[in-house]
């Protein structure tokens, strides 16, 4: 038998499944990683959308549930609506990575921006919790 080393699912804070589900804590509990892939929501979570969202677009379906709160957050941050999402992705332990895509030199610099980001205090979480509240699938 090989156990489950590494357990991959679509997370995000439009997204937080995995969270509601308890799959983040039975991942932990056997031992086993969590990835994270479309940390971003497919763009959403970017600031290409904040805008609007074009009618014919898939993103259309998904939605614009407190981005651009969220967007304010990380900018009182110092960070892009990006960055804040992957560090909120991170900040989480039972997280071990996450799965980002980009498209230019400079998406990927923003990226790596998230590594760079301050810790979360209390009260930003709660405003994310209250931001995301109603998100996902």
């Amino acid at each position: 038998d090989v156990p489950c080393l590494l357990f991959q699912d679509r997370y995000n804070l439009l997204d937080r499944e995995p969270e509601r589900e308890g799959l983040l804590s039975a991942a932990a509990g056997a031992g086993s990683g969590f990835i994270a892939f479309s940390p971003l929501a497919q763009g959403l979570l970017t600031d290409r959308y904040l805008g609007g969202v074009p009618a014919d677009s898939r993103m259309a379906r998904a939605g614009s549930l407190g981005r651009e709160g969220l967007n304010e957050l990380a900018a009182r941050r110092g960070q892009s609506l990006a960055a804040m999402s992957l560090a909120w992705l991170l900040h989480d332990e039972r997280v071990s990575s996450v799965i980002v895509g980009a498209s230019s030199v400079e998406q990927l610099a923003d990226n790596l921006r998230a590594l760079e980001s301050p810790s979360f205090s209390d009260e930003e979480l709660r405003r994310i919790d209250d931001l995301s509240a109603g998100a996902g699938r």
